[in-house]
């Protein structure tokens, strides 16, 4: 039997900058969870979540603040969205410094560490989230310039972040990294991006083996189709419109849905746990 076409989903929407601007989208992203009720699991804690200032990246700093930690995002140049994100972390009752920068930076990861330690004293949870996709219909359409990009933020920055942190984490502190379902299954028009998420995989299990020692545990989160800002900075308004309707729930995810997954990896819900990857994708099955 023929697969479906997937039906459209959302208005054909297309934006011309990547990583993408949340407050342009229609409909915009659910991120706050209404029916979530925060039991302190993260009280008094402080992350730092890369990506932090839309999708995903400010679903979970909306989720760690109404479970009592403080939170430091770090975001390219989505002012506006980053000072939403602001807006709404202290709604929840706690604090937010938001940082702008390059991730692919090495030194901007350590300063953006630094500045997150000296404005809450300390750090317990990373969130390795930032990323960004660009579409090609063939390997020959990928430049030397966009494979190092990708990779540099993708990847690279998941290194710089972590490397930084580590002075800072101590028994009991938590890395969670944010790869895709492509790493699993690949995306034929995404394969600079499919290979850097394959690469968090890889990086997050030796990671996790690594620091097990030191009582910090590391897991992911492999998202499918979520309703991010990257989807209309990265795809056109067709294929937009109609994202997230070939998985068997038959929609786009949301950013709220996703959010819990990191709160139960960064909190003591998973002590038992390191080394994994849990997989918000709609209902694919990807055997990872």
């Amino acid at each position: 039997m023929a697969q479906e076409e997937p039906k459209q989903k959302q208005p054909p929407q297309h934006q011309e900058r990547q990583p993408g601007i949340e407050s342009e989208m229609i409909p915009r992203p659910a991120v706050k969870r209404a029916d979530y009720r925060g039991s302190g699991k993260l009280r008094d804690r402080v992350a730092l979540i890369t990506g932090g200032d839309s999708g995903i990246g400010r679903a979970a700093a909306i989720l760690f603040a109404r479970e009592g930690a403080d939170v430091s995002i770090v975001y390219l140049n989505e002012h506006k969205d980053a000072e939403e994100t602001k807006r709404l972390v202290a709604e929840e009752g706690r604090r937010c410094l938001a940082i702008p920068g390059d991730v692919g930076d090495e030194s901007f990861c350590r300063e953006a560490v630094e500045k997150t330690v000296a404005e809450f004293g300390r750090l317990d949870i990373l969130v390795n989230n930032a990323g960004e996709q660009h579409v090609q219909e063939s390997i020959e359409n990928i430049s030397a310039g966009q494979l190092e990009r990708t990779f540099r933020t993708n990847i690279f920055s998941f290194f710089f972040m972590t490397k930084a942190a580590m002075r800072h984490l101590t028994e009991g502190s938590t890395i969670v990294n944010t790869t895709s379902v492509t790493a699993y299954k690949g995306n034929p028009f995404l394969l600079d991006y499919s290979s850097s998420k394959g690469a968090i995989v890889a990086f997050t299990r030796s990671l996790a083996k690594s620091l097990a020692r030191k009582g910090i545990r590391v897991n992911a989160v492999a998202p499918g189709p979520i309703w991010t800002p990257l989807i209309p900075a990265s795809f056109p308004a067709e294929r937009v419109a109609k994202f997230g309707g070939d998985v068997p729930l038959g929609r786009v995810g949301q950013p709220e849905e996703v959010a819990p997954c990191y709160v139960f990896l960064a909190s003591e819900d998973s002590s038992y746990m390191t080394g994994q990857v849990l997989h918000p994708n709609g209902g694919e099955v990807i055997n990872g």
